[in-house]
């Protein structure tokens, strides 16, 4: 069974919120600027890839956020612990183990009826095998603008970062992601989401453009949120090999409130 339809099949399972939430608690549970301790399980399927015969390959995503006061000012710490599944490619085939973890830290700004976050990043090259990560310490910036509407939500995630040590026999990293997003809300809780993330590798030039299109679920029991969902993602633009050509972003998100 693939990916799409296991998160159909659990999107099935969910039953409908006893009352209908509103547009600011669903936003609420969208952004990632909530100030709220978070736990996210998501996976990145790619089902086929650019230069690689069409391998599939696979990234388990264990996501926590923290908000903190530290230095007095609001911040939300999120950390990223990934599990890679490589391609099986010749000649070592498929792979799995722990990919590096990353972390960034938000200081919070309002502006207006706009939301805004930007701190520093890091990444730790904690993999378990070459494959499965780049060996590299990463360092760099991150930022979020977050835009509520009457129907839902709008913002994008920028991250930069660029390596400064490890294993001076892998390639140096230097990349710029942006994640754009439009959160449109619907009736009983529901909601249609685009969430694609574009990738460009400003060592050698290589990029991915994709756009996505999926749907999520949104009920609480007690005071905890959970937001599950599932977006494909087809890529319209690349250059260079190893580019996803589809892949399927989905997950279950948890809020808890302080």
């Amino acid at each position: 069974m693939t990916p799409l339809r296991i998160a159909a099949l659990a999107a099935g399972l969910v039953p409908f919120a006893a009352a209908a939430q509103t547009t600011q608690e669903m936003n609420a549970s969208n952004n990632p600027l909530t100030p709220s301790i978070g736990a996210n399980l998501q996976d990145q399927y790619v089902g086929r890839t650019y230069g690689l015969g069409d391998k599939d390959s696979n990234a388990l995503l264990f996501r926590g956020t923290l908000p903190h006061k530290l230095f007095g000012h609001p911040q939300i710490l999120r950390a990223t612990m990934p599990v890679v599944t490589t391609p099986d490619l010749p000649p070592d085939g498929r792979h799995t183990g722990a990919g590096d973890l990353n972390l960034f830290d938000l200081f919070l700004f309002k502006t207006g009826g706009v939301e805004l976050g930007i701190g520093p990043q890091l990444t730790l090259p904690t993999a378990s095998r070459d494959e499965t990560g780049t060996g590299k310490w990463q360092a760099g910036l991150a930022g979020v603008v977050i835009a509520p509407q009457h129907f839902g939500m709008v913002g994008g995630l920028v991250t930069w970062q660029q390596s400064f040590a490890g294993d001076d026999d892998r390639p140096n990293v230097n990349t710029l992601q942006a994640q754009p997003f439009v959160i449109w809300n619907l009736p009983q809780a529901l909601y249609l989401r685009s969430t694609a993330t574009m990738t460009w590798n400003l060592r050698n030039g290589d990029y991915a453009i994709p756009i996505g299109l999926g749907a999520g679920k949104i009920w609480k029991s007690g005071k905890t949120t959970f937001n599950l969902f599932a977006e494909p993602q087809w890529t319209v633009a690349h250059d260079g090999d190893g580019q996803p050509k589809f892949q399927v972003f989905m997950g279950l998100n948890l809020q808890f409130p302080l």
